[in-house]
C-alpha cells in the first residue's frame, strides 16, 4: 500500500471528501491539520506552492484539491 498523507483543516468540506473517500477504499493515510500545526502548514505550501487544503502527498506525488480521478489513477483503484 502506497503512504498517503493529506493536509487539511477541520472545517475543509474537500477535506472531508477526500478522507470519506480514502476511508471508503480502505486506503491508509495519515491526517495532518494544518490549522493546528504551524510547521506542518509551512512544509505544506513549501512543497505544493498553494496555502488551500486539501494537499494530498501520495509517495510524494502531490495533488492539490479533492480530485477523485487523479486519485483512483496514482491508488490504482478500479472505477
Amino acid at each position: 500500500m502506497k503512504k498517503v498523507s493529506v493536509y487539511s483543516t477541520p472545517t475543509c468540506s474537500y477535506c472531508k471528501m477526500t478522507k470519506e473517500f480514502l476511508a471508503q477504499h480502505n486506503v491508509p493515510f495519515e491526517s495532518i491539520d494544518v490549522s493546528a500545526d504551524e510547521a506542518k502548514k509551512n512544509e505544506m505550501v513549501e512543497r505544493s506552492g498553494q496555502m488551500g487544503v486539501p494537499v494530498i502527498d501520495i509517495e510524494g506525488e502531490l495533488i492539490v484539491g479533492f480530485d477523485e480521478e487523479r486519485l483512483k489513477e496514482l491508488l490504482a483503484i478500479e472505477a
